[in-house]
């Protein structure tokens, strides 16, 4: 475990599923590190391609497993899709309609930011993880609105994340679905998308080589970042699995077994 790749390190973009709580059980020392970290002056924002809840609701959820945390320290997949939304409609000088494919609460992102959500001619499809709101029908919907010219978004395009029972699929399975049917390549909003993490870096005002990625995913997390030119560190927590890192071609800067172990590299 060598910390000396974090030396010139001046901010932090952290996961939340399964880096600081994998289910409904926090990391253990996951809090005192966010803790640390504030203390040490390092700035650091908590990115999550979660979208079964409004940023409202993640923060409460934070907190609520004892992570000391501000609703504007938190950059979501959900507030990087509506804020594209409303500038794409600008663009295209039409009204930010969207059908929006979730479930829980993201709504409330969206109808604050001022996206109107509507399977009435709407401009955008939007799909995020919609657990059992994925149907025949709802994936048909959405399938005939692109085919009827709507733009396909897709918040996130995660395999699956690691749920308090084991793992569940993401978002990505369906999207691939939507996308295979109507034959277009969905823009993607949440990680690893570069237009994801750039917002956080200017959200921080830092550059992506002050910048090291922490998270349970070698892919959206570790693979996005670094190819920003960010640091990459892997834990072991959440989803971690040693084939999925064998078989990464981006491969991290740093392994730990848990963010606790950050507290003795910076």
């Amino acid at each position: 475990m060598d910390g000396g790749v974090l030396e010139n390190v001046k901010a932090f973009l952290i996961d939340m599923d399964g880096t600081l709580y994998v289910g409904k059980s926090p990391v253990k020392g996951a809090s005192e590190t966010i803790t640390f970290l504030r203390e040490k002056s390092y700035k650091f924002r908590f990115v999550t391609n979660a979208t079964r809840r409004s940023r409202r609701s993640l923060c409460e959820r934070l907190k609520g497993l004892g992570f000391e945390v501000s609703e504007t320290e938190i950059s979501s997949a959900p507030l990087a899709t509506a804020r594209y939304v409303i500038k794409r409609a600008r663009e295209l000088g039409c009204e930010p309609r969207c059908f929006l494919l979730t479930t829980g609460d993201v709504h409330k992102d969206f109808e604050e930011a001022g996206v109107i959500i509507t399977d009435d001619d709407p401009k955008f499809v939007i799909l995020g993880d919609a657990g059992d709101n994925f149907t025949y029908a709802s994936l048909n919907k959405a399938f005939r609105l692109v085919l009827s010219g709507a733009e396909l978004v897709a918040m996130e395009k995660d395999r699956y994340w690691m749920g308090s029972e084991g793992l569940m699929l993401g978002a990505g399975p369906f999207v691939a679905a939507v996308e295979y049917a109507a034959g277009v390549e969905a823009k993607v909003m949440g990680k690893p998308s570069k237009d994801f993490f750039e917002l956080a870096l200017r959200d921080m005002g830092v550059k992506p080589e002050e910048t090291a990625v922490i998270g349970d995913d070698v892919i959206s997390d570790v693979a996005g970042g670094k190819k920003l030119g960010m640091k990459g560190i892997l834990v072991k927590t959440g989803k971690f699995r040693e084939e999925a890192l064998e078989k990464a071609e981006i491969k991290p800067d740093l392994i730990l077994e848990s963010i606790a172990e950050l507290r003795v590299l910076v």
